[in-house]
């Protein structure tokens, strides 16, 4: 079986997360691209593969100075940590780093992808399809967020509180962390979620609900759009930041006029800003 992976861009291939309705392979941002071809085993090998993986891969951005909070940036569908990472330096003039802040972005293993007809891709989890009005694949969303909390566990293990954490995503990967904060990781100091998305029926949603019934506080939510994504549509972003702030959430939502599926300067800039808000530089926790 054949995957397409990327050195510092993010491709879509056909029937991606993005767009069933897509032919071909789209790039969504830097045209500039190089691509990795990897054989991959299916069927049986696949998930003795899978069942020997204890941990994610991860690279990360040291601080500059005493490491007293934490950002865990997840990418979107068949992209890499590295690859997302080499996107931001890219964006950003002066990268998304700080004097006090580690940032970790950890690669998505390899899976079978239902809407690329079962071909493998690093994504975060699974699909039925790609639609708002469709169940959400739970066993798979449910397994990654096990695995994701191994990171915040290490993390709290070196000293980190979680409410000294920030955890995001771009597209699936804003889902995804959306998914890990509101179920599982309330008590972090913040999420993002960068074009991303939440089915109309999302358990997210009955999470945060269920979390301000008990008297639980919750994290304030970060969004970014660009009007002209239409790979992720804008308007399925903003759905998603209304329901959340209908079931009791905070969120704040930044649409960004002309700009398409993909991170642009000033939408890193005004995410570094609140994320400096969310993580000041402090002595002490």
């Amino acid at each position: 079986m054949l995957m397409v992976t990327t050195t510092n861009t993010f491709i879509h291939l056909p029937t991606s997360d993005l767009s069933h309705h897509m032919q071909g392979v789209t790039i969504a941002h830097n045209p500039s691209y190089s691509l990795n071809f990897t054989l991959l085993p299916s069927g049986r090998r696949y998930r003795s593969v899978m069942a020997a993986v204890r941990k994610l891969q991860t690279c990360a951005s040291s601080p500059a100075g005493k490491h007293t909070a934490s950002i865990i940036f997840l990418h979107g569908s068949g992209d890499t940590g590295q690859g997302l990472r080499s996107w931001v330096q890219d964006v950003m003039v002066s990268d998304l780093s700080f004097n006090h802040i580690r940032v970790i972005y950890p690669s998505a293993p390899a899976r079978p992808y239902t809407p690329m007809r079962g071909a493998l891709s690093t994504v975060w989890f699974d699909r039925y399809k790609i639609s708002r009005d469709c169940p959400e694949h739970l066993e798979s969303i449910d397994t990654m967020c096990s695995t994701l909390g191994s990171i915040i566990q290490d993390e709290v293990s070196t000293g980190i509180p979680k409410h000294r954490m920030v955890i995001g995503g771009f597209s699936m990967g804003g889902a995804m962390a959306l998914h890990l904060v509101c179920r599982y990781h309330p008590d972090v100091a913040g999420v993002f979620a960068l074009s991303s998305f939440l089915n109309k029926d999302s358990v997210a949603f009955q999470a945060v609900e269920e979390q301000l019934r008990t008297g639980l506080s919750l994290p304030e939510l970060f969004q970014c759009h660009g009007t002209s994504d239409n790979l992720v549509l804008h308007q399925w972003g903003e759905e998603t930041s209304v329901l959340l702030r209908e079931a009791g959430m905070t969120t704040t939502f930044h649409s960004f006029p002309g700009l398409y599926h993909q991170l642009s300067q000033p939408e890193m800039e005004l995410l570094r800003s609140w994320i400096l808000n969310k993580l000041p530089p402090t002595t002490s926790f």
